[in-house]
């Protein structure tokens, strides 16, 4: 039987860190705030805000809603931004994406400054994960994957590590982040060839799947005793919703494996809360 290693334990004790941090933040007069901006009425973006709202409270972090009708124009959108940038009472900011179609999306995203991106959005942000200056805050779900490894005690340093999935907001800079712990990664993507695939899948120490594709990872795809983090959410077709790792198949040939839901997720928004903390220590 694998370790299931279960975010929440892993989110309570962050938080637990970060509301101390956060106390000795406010005897200097300086309280931890992040802005969030919303467009419209998604149910998974209000949902997700519900969550940080909820983290923010217990870790002792103001929260500052930007709420916006789904209509707004770049224009209005971008003077939200660069009103958010000049307000020293905000330290971090989480814009929900999406953006409206009419949106220019990058464009917008660039105008964030990096030392607000709390969730890896500008480039200025990746240039610092890529490059490790220190510069802006990797993604909330990759830097998720981290907290996780280092709260079961699973070591990097020699491992073998294989990715699925190359996305700038899990792939990528999780490769850097693994590389950065001396692990040697390989990464597989839709256009990597079926025995390719398998191999680098069956040959890792540990696997991260980030693909988006339900229960794609399969136990041809995989070796024994292997570390399995699961970051895919998605809907199986019973409706129940799984990761891209086919758990029932897995499980019993891991060492251990983050199940879904209930894992990689239950700790993106305590990584959201530890980088609003950072950056309010960074302005002191």
């Amino acid at each position: 039987m694998a370790e299931i290693l279960k975010g929440m334990p892993v989110a309570k004790a962050m938080t637990q860190v970060s509301a101390g941090r956060v106390e000795a933040l406010k005897e200097k007069g300086i309280v931890p705030t992040l802005a969030i901006v919303r467009l419209g009425e998604k149910p998974s973006d209000m949902s997700y805000e519900n969550g940080a709202k909820k983290r923010a409270e217990k870790t002792g972090v103001e929260v500052k809603q930007f709420v916006l009708p789904e209509s707004t124009t770049q224009e209005e959108l971008a003077d939200v931004i660069k009103d958010i940038n000049a307000d020293d009472s905000i330290h971090g900011v989480l814009m929900f994406r999406p953006l409206p179609k009419h949106i220019d999306e990058k464009a917008v995203c660039e105008m964030l400054d990096p030392a607000k991106d709390m969730d890896g959005i500008t480039s200025g942000s990746m240039a610092g994960v890529f490059m490790e200056n220190g510069m802006g805050y990797p993604p909330c779900t990759a830097s998720a994957v981290m907290e996780i490894l280092d709260h079961y005690g699973i070591e990097l340093k020699g491992k073998k590590v294989t990715i699925f999935g190359r996305s700038l907001v899990i792939g990528k800079p999780v490769a850097m982040m693994v590389m950065g712990r001396h692990a040697t990664i390989t990464m597989c993507h839709s256009r990597t060839t079926g025995e390719d695939f398998a191999k680098a899948g069956q040959e890792a120490d540990i696997v991260i799947a980030a693909l988006g594709r339900a229960k794609m990872i399969d136990a041809s795809k995989l070796g024994r005793d292997q570390v399995i983090i699961d970051v895919g959410i998605n809907v199986d077709e019973e409706g129940n919703l799984c990761g891209d790792v086919d758990f029932d198949a897995a499980e019993p040939r891991a060492k251990a494996i983050t199940p879904v839901p209930k894992g990689v997720g239950s700790v993106t928004t305590a990584v959201l809360m530890k980088h609003v903390v950072e950056a309010a220590e960074k302005k002191l």
